[in-house]
């Protein structure tokens, strides 16, 4: 199956001697392909530990159609973090409702695939694991079941007591950091406010400095407007939000720079004086990710206090239980993450 494509990712330096963190890795919807990356993942040697959140009798379910020689098992705490060894299926348990139908997610199991993000939110919290990586959750079928949801990013905010959570993706060495995420666009002029950016800087830029050792991360502001308002032609908000908070930000010492318009800001020329991108928006800036390294991407989620990485795709609910699911983004994910965790 696709579990033999080689890992791909950021590569940093190895940790030191007999230093091993220890991941906790959410499976997803468990009607998608989510499942079938994470039982990739168990495929593969890793020098660090991966514990994966889901419901053991399914994951052995899913392994048997996809022909992997791997049998879960129940993790258990207490232990230093080892490296993993292909086969091993080391489990904390979430029980599913209801029987899984590849392809077909059921509002029957939504809480299954909450479960499995506070496992995993909590340990973190806890102390038990050093960063998590998740893979896609089907969100229309979480909301479906009459539960308020926008993603990954809003809800582990809530989960650990985070005001601000910054959502940044990562293809190489491009970086892009959203002001808003999942939001209409009608709303997003109106959630653009000076407060916003302020918080949103300096959380992105001690994230930087954070999870990739930038000592001083250079920030570049994307407009809202085309042309960056035009001189206040085409908008306002450059002039009397953004402007002044990008003002503000060099004043605390942030290397920041804008508002730029989005078509300039991703050129070669301004990403190479850039480490990351700050968008107003979602499809602002995840067009450009997507295009330039769709399925070896990652989601990072920073102002948490642990690690989030993950995916940057959706469930592909037909590709599931196929064994046609490309792994190179959750490998890339669980790359950052033990580096950095």
């Amino acid at each position: 199956m696709a579990a033999k494509t080689p890992r791909r990712g950021l590569r940093r330096d190895p940790q030191p001697l007999n230093r091993h963190v220890r991941l906790i890795l959410t499976t997803g919807e468990p009607a998608g392909v989510g499942p079938d990356l994470a039982l990739a993942a168990a495929l593969q040697d890793w020098p660090c530990e991966l514990v994966f959140a889901g419901d053991p009798a399914f994951l052995d379910v899913r392994a048997r159609q996809l022909h992997c020689e791997v049998a879960a098992t129940e993790w258990r705490p207490g232990f230093p973090p080892v490296p993993h060894r292909a086969g091993t299926l080391p489990v904390v348990a979430a029980r599913l409702a209801r029987q899984v139908e590849a392809g077909r997610p059921d509002v029957a199991n939504a809480r299954y695939v909450l479960d499995m993000l506070d496992l995993a939110a909590d340990g973190c919290i806890g102390g038990r694991f050093d960063a998590m990586v998740t893979a896609p959750v089907q969100k229309s079928v979480i909301n479906d079941a009459g539960i308020a949801f926008t993603g990954h990013t809003e809800y582990l905010a809530v989960r650990s007591g985070t005001p601000l959570p910054v959502m940044l993706l990562v293809a190489g060495t491009l970086r892009v950091a959203l002001a808003t995420t999942h939001l209409p666009l009608a709303e997003v002029p109106r959630r653009i406010r000076r407060d916003l950016l302020d918080n949103t800087l300096d959380v992105l830029d001690r994230g930087l400095q954070k999870a990739f050792r930038l000592s001083a991360p250079r920030i570049l502001v994307c407009g809202l407007n085309p042309h960056a308002g035009e001189g206040g032609h085409l908008g306002r908000e450059e002039i009397e939000i953004i402007g002044p908070a990008v003002a503000a930000a060099r004043g605390r010492g942030l290397a920041v720079r804008g508002p730029m318009p989005a078509d300039t800001a991703f050129t070669p020329a301004a990403l190479a004086e850039t480490d990351a991108v700050l968008a107003m928006y979602h499809d602002q800036g995840l067009p450009v990710i997507k295009h330039a390294g769709f399925g070896r991407a990652i989601n990072v989620t920073l102002g948490l206090p642990f690690l989030r990485t993950s995916v940057d795709h959706g469930t592909a609910l037909d590709l599931a239980a196929t064994g046609c699911a490309d792994p190179g983004s959750l490998f890339a994910a669980i790359d950052l993450a033990r580096l950095q965790g």
